[in-house]
């Protein structure tokens, strides 16, 4: 029986103290897991500071580096030394690890520290997170809270603008008239990428494109995107994303299914010959069940993935959206200390920042 992601990490951080140093490839064969698993492991435990990545390989964390590694690096912007920043996010694996890596980044530069809280998706999770990050002292906090749409509900989110203390929104927004939407915010502009690959694939002559995978919080703002460069592009209309059924949300297992049926009939039978799919993890398990059913990849389908983590590792290299991630995480970090070390935490006017994602584009 495979160990619970828990544990391996556990046993990650155990033998990589142990030895000093640890080639990943090594390490993955050791622990009887993939190297995209053991990646995923790695910038996990990366992003929360217990370990360091090296070329090719990681390390332990010595005592005391980190205070020496930011020691006279204090940004222009302003000493932020001494300031307690915290943050909430739902994990620290998969997308959001190079979010807390950029943050971490930041923050260190300017000799203030992170202290991350996690809330694993669970409902009112990130309110109890922020208050126990605050109860420890922190001076300002970076939330990501559990708003499964990216925005909040009706109901939701107003305690984001309440709080003792400077708060930056990361990938989240809220709509105009919410009182979050007062708050400062750093976010991937999803629209963009999604339209920007619309765009590249219609210039490869591809008419008729679609639009698949499981719902996320950006899955509002992508089918924004993609929705606008269909309109613009005067794009023939893919066959429509099929409706939730009756009986509740889907598993892991039935989202993935819904998934890959709609794309051999989208293929087979409503002229599709190109998709952008969200997330790369889902992109590469859908090529070699694609091919099963008689749809070949590239040659029916044009596969482009939204989001480059293992996008690359394909049997058949994926292009795909790479949402800025770390930089994501390293400008809301410095927005945020720009406001705690500024005049005060209400000078200047507050900021909605979007950084846009880029293409990368594989043969």
């Amino acid at each position: 029986m495979r160990p619970h992601v828990n544990q391996r990490r556990t046993r990650v951080l155990e033998l990589v103290r142990a030895r000093g140093t640890v080639r990943v490839t090594d390490l993955a064969r050791e622990l009887g897991v993939s190297p995209v698993t053991l990646r995923r492991d790695v910038e996990a435990l990366a992003a929360l500071g217990e370990i360091r990545r090296m070329h090719g390989g990681i390390g332990r964390v010595e005592p005391g580096r980190p205070a020496a590694a930011v020691a006279g690096a204090v940004s222009a912007a302003g000493s932020a030394v001494g300031l307690a920043v915290g943050m909430v996010v739902p994990t620290a694996d998969h997308y959001y690890a190079d979010v807390v890596r950029g943050a971490r980044e930041a923050v260190e530069a300017r000799g203030a520290r992170l202290t991350v809280g996690l809330t694993r998706y669970l409902t009112g999770e990130d309110r109890t997170q922020a208050d126990r990050l605050l109860s420890t002292g922190v001076h300002g906090l970076l939330l990501t809270p559990n708003w499964e749409t990216g925005s909040p509900g009706p109901g939701e989110g107003a305690w984001t603008a309440e709080l003792p203390v400077p708060a930056v929104l990361v990938e989240r927004w809220a709509p105009p008239g919410h009182p979050a939407a007062a708050l400062d915010r750093v976010a991937s502009d999803h629209a963009h990428g999604a339209a920007g690959a619309v765009r590249h694939l219609a210039g490869l002559g591809h008419r008729r494109i679609a639009l698949a995978g499981r719902d996320t919080p950006a899955t509002a703002r992508l089918r924004a995107g993609y929705e606008a460069a269909v309109a613009a592009l005067g794009l023939e209309p893919a066959p429509p994303w099929p409706p939730a059924g009756p009986g509740g949300p889907l598993s892991e297992a039935g989202l993935f299914a819904r998934t890959l049926d709609y794309l051999c009939g989208a293929v087979t039978t409503g002229g599709v010959t190109a998709a952008l799919v969200h997330s790369d993890t889902d992109a590469i398990m859908l090529l070699p069940r694609l091919q099963a059913r008689g749809v070949r990849v590239p040659e029916d389908l044009t596969v482009f993935a939204y989001d480059d983590e293992v996008a690359g590792l394909a049997g058949v290299p994926l292009s795909a959206v790479a949402p800025p991630k770390r930089e994501v995480g390293r400008r809301a970090a410095d927005l945020l200390l720009d406001r705690l070390t500024a005049a005060g935490p209400e000078s200047g006017p507050r900021q909605h920042v979007g950084l846009l994602p880029r293409l990368t584009i594989r043969s």
